[in-house]
């Protein structure tokens, strides 16, 4: 976790002062919850909110107890005690320190996911309004990086939202799952505190109650957490490649917007390179790195060990507040990319009109040519036009450049079945597009 790729609104949810407020609310809200049920004085529950309720903890004196106790909750409670004064003996009772920890966790994890949950709303948002701004911007469709057939750049963004719309689903899951709390003891017993404080606790922070813990939450819960922030991160980069993809200089079909005074390289002037979209993909691969570690976690030494601890001490901010940055930053990039349908069109033209070959081999089968025939009619045709596209060859007996409606047309086979009129309407480019709407009304859930 490093400012360049951290926003203050994630970043703060995993500062110390933040982690000690919520230790303190922890015990705090147990003591209330033991004075309810007659095990402490209920003045003495109150004067400990009384007394720290606005404190600023000291951090450094916390550091600096801690060096001599090893111990982090010990050196919070300590620390505690000494403004809270005598009433410190009824903090932490019957507790264990994965109660505070694991807790805390639970809570900042949850916040983190709400966090991230409004990033996705962000992210929909620009994808939607983008994909209805090229609802039909027509271009080519892609398979194995080769011209495929006609699609349209809306249809590009309507595939990117429903993938986040089913991203956005799996963080509310994600966040449900994590929102539990463990006040259970050692070894998750309850034999020295009341279930009732855990229940109690949970209610005020927000969770609900983990049904067993022995003395952790199950670090499944965590495992699940961390995979889902892994997938997310996932679709981050797939829709960052598509950028970068189109922002090649042979294929310019859209690009990352560069601002004015912006440099693209140190040595080269006219670079105008995709950084933003690069980045994306190197923040998900750190994301996605993360999940392994937290999978790993989950089989610790039968109650508990504290192995998992120094892995969450890491992964729980730097995932959290690296997938925070990352949407956000791919948010600007979708409401900002510059989209170019003159070269769309143009990239659809390349060909020489094979992006139809499809339509041209079932119009043959449905003449009545078997479909392996007709696939050996279309691509006798075909090839001689690959090939002239890249290579410049003239066509047959004539100067002009290769063009595959031509060619067919001068197939004695193919003009047997097909009229001049029915090849010129398969070629027809809006024909691909009839359907764009029924794809809009299932992805956007509008008529």
């Amino acid at each position: 976790m490093i400012p360049r790729y951290s926003r203050p609104e994630m970043t703060v949810i995993w500062e110390p002062q933040t982690r000690f407020r919520i230790w303190f609310e922890i015990e705090a809200y147990a003591c209330d919850a033991l004075a309810e049920i007659g095990v402490i004085p209920r003045e003495s529950a109150k004067a400990i909110w009384d007394k720290a309720d606005f404190v600023t903890f000291d951090v450094t004196r916390i550091d600096e107890i801690e060096r001599v106790t090893k111990h982090d909750v010990i050196a919070f409670l300590t620390h505690l005690a000494e403004f809270i004064g005598a009433e410190s003996r009824f903090v932490h009772q019957g507790m264990t320190s994965s109660d505070v920890l694991d807790t805390c966790l639970a809570v900042q994890l949850s916040r983190a996911a709400d966090l991230l949950i409004a990033d996705v709303d962000a992210l929909l948002s620009a994808l939607k309004t983008r994909a209805y701004e090229h609802k039909y911007t027509p271009t080519i469709g892609r398979s194995h990086g080769i011209h495929a057939e006609p699609t349209t750049f809306g249809l590009k963004l309507a595939q990117a939202y429903a993938e986040f719309t089913r991203a956005r689903a799996r963080l509310v899951e994600a966040r449900k799952e994590i929102s539990t709390c463990a006040i259970s003891g050692a070894v998750g017993t309850f034999a020295n505190i009341d279930p009732r404080v855990e229940d109690y606790v949970a209610h005020k922070m927000g969770l609900t109650v983990e049904p067993i813990s022995t003395q952790v939450i199950p670090r499944d819960r965590h495992a699940a957490y961390f995979a889902t922030l892994a997938v997310v991160a996932s679709s981050v980069e797939r829709l960052a490649i598509e950028i970068r993809h189109l922002q090649r200089t042979e294929v310019l079909e859209a690009e990352e917007f560069f601002s004015a005074g912006q440099k693209g390289s140190s040595a080269m002037p006219h670079k105008r390179n995709p950084v933003l979209t690069e980045n994306l993909t190197g923040l998900a691969r750190l994301v996605r790195g993360m999940a392994i570690p937290a999978m790993e976690n989950v089989a610790l030494w039968h109650e508990r060990d504290i192995s998992h601890s120094s892995v969450e001490r890491m992964i729980g901010p730097d995932a959290t507040v690296t997938l925070d940055f990352a949407l956000t930053r791919l948010t600007g990039v979708i409401e900002n990319l510059v989209v170019y349908p003159e070269n769309m069109r143009k990239n659809l033209e390349k060909l020489g009109g094979l992006i139809h070959s499809q339509r041209v081999l079932l119009a043959l089968t449905q003449k009545g040519v078997s479909r392996e025939d007709a696939y050996a009619m279309v691509q006798r045709n075909a090839m001689p036009v690959w090939q002239g596209a890249f290579e410049g060859l003239p066509s047959q007996g004539n100067n002009r450049d290769v063009d595959f409606r031509s060619l067919l047309g001068r197939d004695k086979d193919v003009s047997a079945k097909l009229s001049p009129s029915e090849l010129d309407e398969l070629f027809d480019l809006s024909y691909h597009f009839k359907h764009v709407d029924t794809i809009f009304a299932r992805v956007f859930g509008e008529a």
